[in-house]
C-alpha cells in the first residue's frame, strides 16, 4: 500500500531522490477569477526555486494552460515547465519539445474557432480561448438562459469535423476543450520519465482534477505516491489518491516540509 499521512512524510524524507510532478491551477495556486490574467505569486516562485536548488528534488509543472503562459508564471530556472496538459514542454536548460505536430492541428483548430465564436457571438459569459495547440470553450455558471443550447452547437461544430485519432475532447458542463490525443498527463509523465532518467528517484504527483488522475496511475504503476489537492470545486475524493491535502496552500506548505527534511 502506497504510504499516506505520517508514513508519506517519513517515505519522502528517506527518499535520496524525488521527482515532484505538479499540477498549477488548484494545486500550488487558487483558481484565478480571471484565468487570461497572468499573475505571477512571489510565494510560489520562492518555493519552486528552492526546491531546484536541492540536487535532491527534480520538479515538472504541468498545467493545461499554454507553455507560454506557465513560463510567466514560473520564472524559474532548471525545471521542467510543461503546458496543453504536456504537449508543450521546456526543460530545465530551456529547450522545447513539442509533442504533436503544429502544422497537422493548428487548421482544424482555426476552422472550430471560427464555428465556435459564430455560436457564441452576443451572448455574454462564455468565451473561447486559443492556446495554439488547443481550443477551449469556456461555459457560464448556471442560470444564464441558453447555455444548453450554445453547449450543444459547440458539440454539434466538433462532432464530424474533429478527426478522434488527433484529438481528445473534454467535456465537464464547465468548458469544453479540445486538444491533440497527446495532452494526457499520464503520457506528459512517461514521457519525462523515459527521456530524463532519474536513475532511484521515488515519485510524487501532485494534482486536483480529473486530469491528474490520468497521471496519478501512472504514478502507481512506479510505485509512487499520488496526491489530490481539495478545492470548492473537487469536493469528493479521487479514487486513485493515496491521500489528500485540503487547499492549494496545504500542498504548498507540505512542500516546504520536503525542503526542510532535505
Amino acid at each position: 500500500m502506497p504510504p499516506t499521512g505520517d508514513d508519506l512524510d517519513r517515505w519522502a524524507a528517506a527518499a535520496n531522490r524525488l521527482w515532484l510532478f505538479l499540477d498549477y491551477d488548484g494545486t500550488l495556486a487558487d483558481f484565478a477569477p480571471i484565468p487570461e490574467r497572468i499573475e505571477p505569486q512571489a510565494e510560489i516562485v520562492e518555493l519552486l526555486k528552492q526546491l531546484s536548488a536541492d540536487p535532491r528534488f527534480r520538479v515538472a509543472v504541468i498545467s493545461g494552460r499554454r507553455l507560454e503562459d506557465v513560463r510567466l508564471l514560473l520564472p524559474v530556472p532548471g525545471i521542467f515547465l510543461a503546458g496543453i496538459y504536456g504537449v508543450e514542454i521546456q526543460t530545465p536548460k530551456g529547450g522545447q519539445i513539442y509533442r504533436a505536430e503544429y502544422n497537422s492541428i493548428r487548421p482544424i483548430l482555426q476552422e472550430l474557432k471560427s464555428r465556435w465564436e459564430e455560436i457564441v457571438s452576443g451572448r455574454s459569459g462564455f468565451y473561447v480561448e486559443d492556446k495554439g495547440l488547443a481550443l477551449t470553450l469556456h461555459i457560464p455558471a448556471s442560470g444564464q438562459a441558453g447555455i444548453g443550447r450554445v453547449l450543444t452547437a459547440a458539440r454539434q461544430a466538433v462532432d464530424g469535423n474533429v478527426p478522434s485519432d488527433q484529438f481528445r475532447r473534454f467535456d465537464d458542463g464547465k468548458l469544453l476543450e479540445i486538444a491533440p490525443l497527446q495532452a494526457h498527463k499520464g503520457q506528459a509523465v512517461q514521457y519525462l520519465l523515459e527521456r530524463f532518467p532519474f536513475p532511484a528517484a521515488r515519485l510524487v504527483y501532485l494534482g486536483d482534477d480529473d486530469r491528474d488522475q490520468e497521471a496519478f496511475e501512472v504514478v502507481h504503476a512506479l510505485g509512487g505516491v499520488a496526491i489530490q489537492v481539495f478545492h470548492l470545486d473537487t469536493p469528493v475524493r479521487f479514487r486513485a489518491a493515496d491521500t489528500t491535502l485540503d487547499s492549494p496552500r496545504a500542498a504548498r506548505q507540505w512542500l516546504e516540509g520536503l525542503l526542510s527534511e532535505s
